[in-house]
């Protein structure tokens, strides 16, 4: 009786000692898909940022300086492009900066808490832009119906014929309409470059749940 019991205790000590070492695996394979995630974020968002700022070069012609001119936004896109890069540029500091700390991480807790601070990074820079594309629209419009001529025009012709109230609820409608199809493809685009990133972060992280708890 008394070897029976010593064989239990040995093989629970032993598949203990199997659990453990399941576990250290696990989390050193989690730990290194993670990382591996956090560093193609940051490497999208750098090759993201250069693809948007080869389209503004390609489309800053003397055409467009103009219109900012006549819309008396010459002064003021710039003053807002400087300061979009800037926080940009910060965010991929941040890209960089979770990159760097899920490296340095070596206890399960540690990498959790660095995968949500990571997530919650992404989520903000998404946010922030898909705010700056609305209110960069919403500038460009008020300014254009304020300076444009040809919005002016038709706002005179228009006004002979329908009441200006209804006039300006059509235009606001159309804008408004404008607005959210490019906002929801830009929420599309990000939804397909960083949406699977996000979830394999995800699952990772409840992985790590079940290790930790």
């Amino acid at each position: 009786m008394d070897e029976l019991d010593l064989l239990k205790k040995d093989w629970k000590k032993q598949e203990s000692s199997f659990q453990q070492i399941g576990e250290k695996e696990i989390y050193s394979m989690l730990h290194k898909g993670s990382s591996s995630i956090v560093k193609w974020i940051a490497v999208i968002s750098v090759l993201e940022l250069v693809l948007w700022t080869s389209i503004s070069l390609f489309t800053a012609d003397e055409e467009y300086f103009k219109t900012l001119k006549m819309y008396h936004l010459d002064t003021a896109m710039p003053i807002i492009s400087v300061i979009n890069y800037g926080v940009i540029f910060f965010f991929i500091y941040l890209f960089y900066k979770n990159y760097k700390a899920i490296n340095a991480t070596d206890t399960v807790k540690q990498l959790m808490h660095s995968i949500l601070k990571t997530r919650k990074t992404v989520k903000y820079y998404v946010w922030y832009n898909l705010a700056m594309t609305v209110f960069s629209f919403i500038l460009v419009f008020i300014f254009q119906f304020m300076y444009d001529p040809n919005i002016t025009k038709m706002v005179e012709k228009m006004s002979q014929n329908v009441d200006t109230n209804i006039f300006y609820c059509i235009m606001f409608m159309i804008y408004a309409v404008i607005i959210a199809v490019f906002v929801g493809l830009i929420w599309l685009f990000y939804r397909v470059l960083y949406g699977i990133l996000m979830r394999r972060l995800q699952k990772n992280y409840d992985e790590l749940k079940k290790i930790d708890y």
